[in-house]
């Protein structure tokens, strides 16, 4: 299950501890539509990892934190640490780190 985060405490708590991938994306954003049933699917297939959504436009604070600069953005953290960033909507790039990092 994919949970929606909506304030900075909130996101630094969970990327604290575990895997975390993390979708920063736009409601008026094409590609991060185009993307989300995927990221859902995700969530599903890999269990070991928590999987959150952060809107960029609600919870503006956190994007500015990660440093996002671009729609979608995907973001894999491991006990509070940044891993990996995903620039743009590309299922199979992010499957693929998914697995190598947090499955």
């Amino acid at each position: 299950m994919v949970k929606t985060i909506s304030t900075i405490s909130e996101f630094n708590e969970v990327i604290k501890t575990g895997n975390t991938v993390i979708d920063f994306y736009a409601t008026w954003c094409g590609p991060c539509k185009m993307i989300s049933p995927k990221f859902e699917a995700f969530a599903q297939k890999y269990t070991k990892a928590t999987f959150i959504k952060v809107d960029v436009d609600e919870v503006p604070e956190v994007a500015e934190q990660a440093s996002i600069r671009a729609m979608p953005t995907f973001h894999i953290y491991q006990n509070g640490e940044k891993i990996i960033e995903i620039v743009g909507a590309d299922p199979s790039r992010l499957e693929a780190e998914i697995k190598k990092h947090a499955a």
